[in-house]
């Protein structure tokens, strides 16, 4: 499993009291086309728990959700215009060093497309590598310096 930061339900709960009310993202929407090698590269590259939702499946980080819709899957309501597959632009947390990100990716096969390079998230500065997942969807890791 990748080495990416996520915090348990009750890890997440405790701070997000203090900082209430607010807005918190709680889960968006992917569209894959291969159920099978989606969940090999969520569950395994991006190291998230592959939960079984009726014909098909959600990826999860800690307290944050990817739904994915793909074969099988009737979703209502959609978005005006629906994300479909390789559409997708995202970016995860890595803790740990740029370099052990690198290397996870080339253990597991996937090419950087970019990267390292300098970019602002939501913790501020941090590196990003940059990569695809199967159906072509931008994918990015970023870390941020150790304080």
């Amino acid at each position: 499993m990748a080495d990416t930061e996520t915090l348990p339900m009750v890890d997440v709960e405790a701070p997000l009291a203090e900082v209430g009310p607010a807005i918190h993202l709680d889960h968006c929407v992917i569209h894959v086309s291969d159920w099978e090698r989606a969940n090999a590269f969520y569950g395994d590259v991006m190291g998230a728990e592959v939960i079984r939702r009726g014909a098909g499946f959600a990826y999860r980080f800690g307290g944050v959700q990817l739904n994915v819709h793909g074969p099988g899957i009737e979703a209502m309501p959609l978005a005006k215009h629906p994300v479909m597959p390789g559409n997708s632009d995202l970016c995860f947390r890595w803790s740990g060093p740029v370099e052990t990100a690198a290397a996870h990716l080339a253990a597991h096969g996937i090419p950087v497309e970019l990267g390292p390079v300098e970019r602002n998230g939501a913790a501020g500065p941090g590196l990003s590598l940059y990569f695809r997942d199967p159906d072509g969807s931008l994918m990015e890791f970023i870390t941020y310096p150790e304080t």
